[in-house]
């Protein structure tokens, strides 16, 4: 197939380009050239879809599919839609589960309503306070210009993976291997629901392949791993005799320490996240979508970081981890309290 794909530099992009030249497509992608090197193989096009002019690089090419697996601006989108609908029959984009509006009842599933949008709406890229509501009017986006039967709208839950640029797996994977007491956060057994981007790039790809249009919650069919599974790997892959120390939810809470930022893939287990790890891949699953074990994304994602790899933030991303400093006064603290 001839693949036109939206960036294709980073993370979910560069991982969809290496299987799509492992599967014998013809690639081509389409960026501006500032976040990374094309991959070796690939029709590099330069151009920014936040103006007219700039998409005017696609004009008068066919393809057989587009695959866009980082817009994040409504009106981009639709711009790239608008000038590739008579030239490229299908389209494929990677969403994202922050769409939904209420997290506080489970199963999310893609019934579950998402929050209002507008598909022309403008904005900066790096406005992640806004970015579920900018993710749906992507989607919007591309239905208007698309219809359901000829798009692909993948929402992915948090995915993880060699070449992260988000830094979650990786900051643990670095903060187990540095060593010492650390600190874990809630109950051991709380359930995450992790997708490896080497899963969700088949996903996408094998859609895109047999031309297969609808709308996916593209995440495992059911929590794949836990707290601490995740410390457990972090453990195992590193070789380090770092110790963690369970704490309170609660008490974590009450140091300052932020769920998700400071402690990455923490969300407290309370009411009105019930959903959060409880999204349904069960559509997914039945059209095609195959999870690896949790383990072999970890020990991956380590031995990523061991030959040089490194976490290439996207601009706006705010930092993941929790300061030394700050981990060493929690700690204290909780030996305080505890003794």
């Amino acid at each position: 197939m001839r693949l036109l794909v939206i960036g294709g530099t980073s993370f979910v992009g560069r991982t969809i380009v290496g299987d799509a030249l492992g599967r014998g497509h013809r690639v081509t992608t389409f960026n501006r050239g500032l976040t990374g090197k094309d991959v070796e193989g690939v029709e590099a096009l330069r151009g920014d879809r936040s103006t007219d002019d700039g998409v005017r690089e696609l004009a008068g090419r066919s393809f057989d599919a587009v695959v866009d697996p980082g817009g994040v601006v409504p009106i981009h989108v639709a711009r790239t839609a608008q000038a590739l609908a008579g030239s490229a029959p299908f389209y494929a984009f990677v969403s994202t589960t922050g769409v939904y509006q209420k997290w506080d009842t489970a199963p999310v599933d893609e019934s579950t309503a998402t929050w209002p949008a507008d598909p022309d709406q403008d904005g900066d890229p790096g406005d992640f306070q806004n970015l579920r509501v900018h993710k749906r009017g992507c989607e919007l986006a591309i239905e208007r210009s698309y219809g359901p039967g000829a798009s692909l709208i993948a929402r992915a839950g948090s995915i993880v993976g060699p070449h992260d640029n988000l830094g979650q797996l990786p900051w643990w994977l670095t903060r187990v291997a540095a060593g010492g007491r650390l600190i874990a956060p809630g109950d051991p057994g709380r359930g995450l629901q992790l997708i490896d981007v080497r899963d969700l790039s088949a996903f996408v790809l094998d859609q895109v392949e047999a031309q297969a249009g609808g709308t996916y919650n593209a995440v495992p069919a059911g929590t794949n791993t836990t707290m601490g599974g995740l410390v457990d790997e972090c453990l195992r892959v590193t070789g380090s005799a770092a110790g963690p120390v369970w704490m309170d939810e609660g008490f974590l809470l009450g140091q300052g320490v932020m769920p998700w930022a400071h402690l990455p893939l923490w969300i407290p287990d309370a009411p009105e996240t019930a959903g959060f790890w409880a999204v349904s891949g069960a559509a997914a699953k039945a059209a095609g979508l195959r999870t690896r074990p949790f383990g072999e994304t970890v020990a991956d994602t380590w031995e990523w970081l061991r030959s040089g790899g490194s976490v290439q933030a996207a601009p706006g991303t705010p930092p993941f981890g929790l300061a030394p400093e700050q981990e060493k006064q929690v700690l204290a603290a909780w030996d305080a309290q505890a003794g």
